[in-house]
């Protein structure tokens, strides 16, 4: 992966993580954690959802990403209320 990929996919994570902080719990983890909870929310939506959402670009893997990232985020606190 180039240098430019990796960034790129690092500042979708941090939005899409951003993004289910907000929708989710009303803030954030920080931008580590935002970037974390991102990248695991693409690949849980990616397994879950393909081909779901039909926008390509980088708006489209955002969307996509945050959707997983509210999946993940609301088992988290599935679990942490156990």
């Amino acid at each position: 992966m180039d240098p430019v990929a990796l960034i790129i996919f690092l500042i979708i994570g941090a939005i899409a993580g951003w993004l289910a902080g907000q929708i989710m719990t009303g803030g954030g983890f920080g931008l580590v954690g935002n970037i974390i909870v991102g990248i695991v929310g693409a690949f849980v939506a990616g397994w879950l959802l393909p081909g779901f959402f039909p926008i390509g670009g980088y708006v489209g893997w955002i969307i996509h990403a945050a959707i997983g990232a509210i999946i993940v985020l609301f088992i988290i606190g599935l679990v942490k209320r156990a």
